[in-house]
């Protein structure tokens, strides 16, 4: 009955220093997967948010102010218009 104990013991002190072993190499495949990601991203020519967010609004004024110069050329392109009429 001993000898089964100690067996036993062998086996669950062989199991968790297996257990331990692979979370561990599981953790260290992470985080060189995650560095290798982050250079092979940074290589690239991503911009950051705040950045596309400050060009989308130089965009969208933009695109505002030409409507808003269309919209006037329109009106003196009639009143001209109106003007070689009457």
């Amino acid at each position: 009955m001993q000898s089964e104990n100690r067996l036993f013991g062998d086996l669950a002190k062989l199991f968790n220093g297996a257990a331990g072993t692979i979370a561990g190499m599981s953790r260290e495949a992470e985080a060189g997967a995650r560095e290798r990601a982050r250079e092979w991203i940074g290589g690239l020519d991503f911009v950051a948010r705040d950045e596309f967010e400050v060009v989308k609004a130089m965009a969208v004024a933009a695109r505002d102010e030409a409507d808003a110069l269309r919209a006037r050329v329109e009106a003196l392109e009639a009143a001209l218009a109106a003007q070689k009429a009457g």
